[in-house]
């Protein structure tokens, strides 16, 4: 229901051990060519292409489900958790959004203006917040005023304080020619306008400026009195959600575990319609917490829920469904994908496996071992495609011409395995040359039933050669911790948010000092020759402005992302929404770049 996340954070992971994987064996060709056709023939395509929105009409409840319970209500804690994101972005907002139809940014709590000094290569983005922004609180008249203190705030104590370990603070920085790194520093000019300023000329300054933040006035104070767990402690899920100022366009009002959170709608919000009604038209949101997805879809079908992401096994039961009271749109391929990474942490260095995963020919290996054909016609009912490349079509420096070259070869990857010493033995054991048996443990994502069946097809895969895999399920907030604390784990798949229409997306992930830099993050010096290639080049990308130039940096930097390997990319599935027909669909968008579009919708009389 809210706006599209441009920032980079962990969507989602992970497990629990999982036994043989169902295979149903589903042609390509059951959907390709012809049987695509009638499927597509019997839903909706609706792409979303800058149509007016018309106005709508206030009322209604608004049934959706979410899989687990968020861990807490506190902007900061959500960049690390998902969930807790997904419940608290409903409270907040950005400064800016992105037209990906016009490739423009848009304002939504503030104008902005960029300043360009040619004669010392810096630059600033002064922005102007709304003069209609307020933390307002539920059922009472409280209102506080929103000032540019709260993002100079946010951005100086909690983004840029280390000590919170916050996602955002590598994307502060830019490396400067001499090497080092100096900071964009933020400025207030008045109570509505601040200035960042860049040390240097910048090819994306909006997007590294954007941000989200929380509300001063409290979190000011429980830092100065707790430092970072006194502002970690604040809006609790044990705390009355109803306490918590909303800025969005919903007010929580209650939160039952492992059952429910309900929103209302916030009256004073700043966007409206073309007549001058704050969104959203709905009243009431009410999420249910429901980690099994056959039970989510019982309900759907059922009419308890509004909305459901269909899987490729759901096609049949809901597209080729005679009677329904539900509509059925379709999206091309994902922009994105799930990946398979390795932990190559040196704080791992006396496990076997860290010698083994920081050998670029191991990765190279499980790459040419990953069977995409079969994952697409099992696991995908033919509806989905590899991701072969680092930046997805759109990113102004795509590439078509480079793309993964370790695709599935068991030959290949048995030579590869070879040239640093892996080999089977004479029962067919794959041992490295201390004569180790190769065994390493995936992680995987509980809730869903295509990550599932995709590590099984992997297992399976490596088994044929030798190499045993352990497939794991754990507590996700176990495995965020492993991911940003205890660095204990061997391989998992996981999504990060963000479609990469911006070759610098991810400073958090690429950079080697990123907290998200999967593999090895936080590193104080680049561990690799070649990630300190990735380091030079993303940040003389950034400061890149002339196209031709800048295409000559990033295509080197998607060469030795696809020829080191650390992220092997899965598939990009074609998406399939249904939406329940009470509502309105005049409003109603659905596309790989938006996604779903509900932000506009309202019931039908």
């Amino acid at each position: 229901m809210m706006k599209k996340q441009i920032t980079i954070i962990i969507i989602s992971l992970l497990l629990l051990t999982i036994s043989c994987g169902k295979y149903d064996e589903f042609s390509i060709d059951e959907f390709n060519p012809e049987g695509l056709v009638e499927l597509l023939a019997r839903t909706v395509s609706k792409p979303f292409k800058g149509e007016t929105f018309v106005p709508g009409r206030l009322g209604g409840t608004w049934v959706s489900s979410m899989i687990n319970d968020p861990k807490s209500f506190n902007l900061h804690v959500a960049e690390l958790d998902n969930v807790t994101m997904t419940v608290v972005s409903r409270m907040t907002d950005s400064l800016l959004d992105y037209d990906y139809l016009t490739s423009e940014w848009v304002p939504r709590l503030a104008s902005y203006r960029i300043v360009t000094n040619t004669a010392n290569n810096t630059m600033q983005v002064i922005y102007t917040l709304r003069d209609d922004l307020y933390w307002s609180y539920y059922n009472s008249n409280r209102k506080v005023k929103v000032t540019s203190d709260d993002v100079i705030f946010w951005y100086n104590e909690i983004k840029g304080d280390p000590a919170f370990n916050s996602s955002s603070l590598p994307g502060q920085f830019l490396q400067m020619p001499d090497g080092t790194f100096e900071r964009k520093t933020i400025t207030k000019i008045d109570d509505r306008r601040f200035s960042v300023n860049f040390p240097l000329i910048t090819s994306e300054p909006l997007l590294s400026s954007n941000m989200d933040f929380g509300p001063r006035h409290i979190f000011e104070p429980a830092k100065r009195n707790g430092g970072v767990e006194g502002v970690r402690n604040l809006f609790t899920v044990a705390d009355d959600p109803r306490l918590i100022p909303s800025l969005g366009e919903w007010f929580l009002v209650e939160y039952t575990p492992s059952q429910r959170l309900v929103y209302r709608r916030n009256p004073d919000h700043w966007k409206k319609d073309a007549v001058g009604v704050s969104l959203p038209y709905i009243e009431e949101l009410i999420i249910r917490i429901i980690p099994e997805e056959n039970t989510q879809l019982l309900l759907f079908q059922n009419g308890e829920l509004e909305t459901y992401n269909l899987r490729p096994e759901d096609i049949n039961a809901i597209v080729y469904k005679d009677e329904k009271n539900y509509t059925v749109f379709n999206s091309e391929g994902a922009l994105g994908a799930s990946f398979w990474t390795f932990n190559q942490n040196p704080v791992n260095k006396d496990k076997p496996q860290y010698e083994w995963f920081i050998q670029k020919e191991f990765r190279q290996a499980m790459s040419c071992l990953l069977n995409r054909d079969r994952i697409n016609n099992q696991v995908y009912r033919g509806l989905s495609q590899p991701k072969l490349s680092i930046f997805p079509q759109g990113n102004p420096y795509y590439n078509p011409n480079i793309t993964l070259q370790y695709l599935y070869d068991t030959q290949r990857a048995l030579e590869l395995l070879s040239s640093i010493g892996i080999n089977r033995d004479r029962r067919g054991t794959m041992r490295d040359s201390n004569n180790r048996p190769i065994e390493f443990d995936l992680s995987i994502r509980s809730e869903s039933s295509m990550n599932s069946d995709t590590a099984s097809i992997i297992r399976d895969e490596l088994s044929k050669v030798g190499i045993k895999v352990n497939i794991r399920v754990m507590d996700f907030q176990k495995l965020v911790q492993q991911l940003s604390e205890t660095y204990d784990w061997d391989s998992l798949i996981i999504g990060l948010t963000g479609s990469g229409i911006f070759p610098s997306q991810g400073s958090n992930v690429w950079p080697s000092k990123g907290n998200l830099h999967m593999w090895h993050p936080n590193q104080e010096s680049p561990g690799t020759e070649w990630e300190a290639r990735i380091d030079y080049l993303y940040y003389k990308g950034l400061v890149t402005i002339d196209k031709d130039a800048a295409q000559e940096i990033w295509d080197e930097f998607q060469s030795i992302l696809l020829e080191e390997t650390p992220l092997i990319y899965l598939m990009r599935p074609r998406n399939f929404f249904a939406i329940n027909n009470r509502w309105d669909q005049t409003n109603f968008y659905y596309d790989n770049l938006y996604g779903a579009r509900t932000d506009y919708i309202f019931i039908k009389q």
